[in-house]
């Protein structure tokens, strides 16, 4: 059931180290939970106060209340922040959590609440698109056009019946078919918000590390990223995937760690 009026106090929070130790905010990717944070929180828990949470929709949060994008998911990070944390907080982001991380830090009304940026295959950067995708994308826009003829009553139920068709599934992403009502639709929402322009206005200190086996984000995207961001060094992992974070846990918090200490 979606929550009537999401609040930082409706995220299911986890919060591990010393109270008054420097703060730093694990946020998860699409599809995941707090739970592929929690070894790499309780890695840095010994000198660092953590903070795990699960994002709307994810693990034991509840969903939003309709169909959210990046903004709404910042305003109620911010909030957070505010209400629970305390700023300034380092932002340890994987994946989605990372395209999160960079729109709080590029954003003027969120930026100061972001001391230092952890990146994990950030997502964010325009993809490199295959010929695949876009010969998905133009099949799907060729299905939907004729529904645009449709009288408004009937529209909505021609378009319901598309989008439960064996042929719109297969046009579909795994991910995009695993979901329904408004977690799809915040899915899509959140999916094509990309930040190439925003994140040139970064000034907090930012770490990157990219598994040299991810297939979800390119060398490319990080490599432009890096670019970007007056202040940001890139740390290749070798042999890991997407989730360098588990993958390689014990490179990614003692790098962490020494960035933290240094920066």
């Amino acid at each position: 059931m979606n929550h009537p009026d999401l609040t930082p106090h409706d995220l299911h929070l986890e919060t591990h180290g010393p109270e008054a130790a420097p703060r730093l905010l694990l946020l998860h990717g699409w599809g995941s939970a707090s739970t592929h944070m929690r070894p790499l929180a309780r890695a840095l828990s010994d000198t660092y106060r953590t903070y795990t949470v699960d994002l709307p929709g994810h693990g034991a949060s509840p969903p939003p209340p309709t169909p959210w994008g990046v903004p709404e998911h910042a305003a109620l990070l911010h909030m957070l922040i505010d209400d629970v944390i305390g700023a300034p907080v380092t932002i340890i982001g994987h994946s989605n959590g990372g395209r999160l991380g960079l729109y709080l830090a590029s954003t003027p009304e969120t930026a100061d609440a972001v001391a230092r940026l952890v990146l994990i295959s950030p997502s964010g950067m325009t993809p490199n698109r295959s010929w695949d995708y876009y010969a998905r994308k133009y099949a799907a826009r060729a299905l939907k056009a004729p529904l645009r003829m449709l009288p408004a009553a009937a529209r909505a139920p021609a378009e319901d019946f598309l989008r439960h068709s064996l042929l719109w599934k297969a046009l579909g992403s795994s991910d995009y078919n695993a979901l329904s009502g408004v977690m799809r639709d915040t899915f899509v929402k959140t999916v094509t918000h990309h930040l190439d322009g925003p994140v040139h206005r970064i000034t907090a200190p930012t770490l990157i590390f990219w598994g040299t086996h991810d297939t979800a984000i390119s060398r490319d995207q990080m490599a432009r990223l890096e670019a970007a961001i007056p202040d940001a060094g890139l740390v290749e992992l070798e042999g890991a995937g997407h989730y360098g974070q588990l993958d390689q846990l014990e490179t990614v918090a003692a790098a962490t760690r020494y960035f933290l200490e240094h920066s």
